[in-house]
């Protein structure tokens, strides 16, 4: 029931939306990957995705590299995504088209049901947000497999953020990280790369994603 009392105007104030001229500035800059309906603007594995319902599907018996056709250097990516029980796919960052796998030839942000049983035995940088081999994320901040997760990264030179529904998982230097040695003891060459492609990285699980908007920064 809603109290007619001035604390409850008061908390109603504080909990109320963005004035939409503030939520209009948010979004400035930020321009759309996908267009809700194709494939157009990516490359790569496209036979292992498909449209349906405005996202990108990573099909479950498809997946590998799907790449953006432009290269980003310094950019703030924005992104929803649905999990299934157990899935598996990531977000690649600076990724060259030689189809290296993204989590050593560019870098990779994971997108994993780190929830789920079969990931108990995971190590701290497979975590859904981490930067693979590199940062762990923090973990808890995951909603429920079937919601819509919202995140964004934000790369700017070797300085990268992930914040995952509003919780800041991933803040770091990637120099510092990986320095002397990364964290899972493997040459990741991707950390000197200074732009690339963005792309997804199925690995035969269905991953839904939409509302896919990058900015680039200057």
């Amino acid at each position: 029931m809603l109290r007619c009392t001035c604390f409850g105007l008061l908390v109603l104030a504080l909990v109320s939306p963005l004035p939409a001229e503030d939520a209009a500035k948010s979004d400035e800059g930020y321009v759309s990957l996908f267009d809700g309906k194709t494939l157009t603007g990516w490359q790569g594995d496209v036979k292992g995705y498909s449209v349906a319902d405005g996202a990108i599907v990573c099909q479950e018996k498809g997946g590998g590299f799907l790449y953006t056709d432009k290269e980003y250097a310094d950019f703030s990516l924005r992104i929803e995504f649905k999990l299934t029980p157990g899935a598996n796919n990531g977000i690649g960052l600076r990724v060259p088209l030689n189809k290296s796998d993204p989590a050593y030839a560019g870098m990779e942000i994971q997108v994993l049901d780190d929830t789920s049983d079969k990931y108990k035995s995971i190590k701290d940088y497979q975590h859904h947000g981490s930067v693979y081999g590199i940062v762990p994320a923090k973990t808890g901040h995951l909603k429920p497999v079937g919601e819509w997760n919202s995140e964004e990264i934000t790369l700017r030179g070797k300085l990268i953020t992930v914040v995952l529904n509003g919780e800041t998982i991933v803040s770091a230097d990637l120099a510092q990280a990986s320095t002397p040695k990364t964290i899972d003891g493997r040459e990741h060459p991707g950390l000197a790369r200074d732009k690339g492609h963005i792309c997804f990285c199925g690995h035969g699980a269905h991953v839904e994603f939409r509302n896919v908007r990058v900015k680039e920064l200057k």
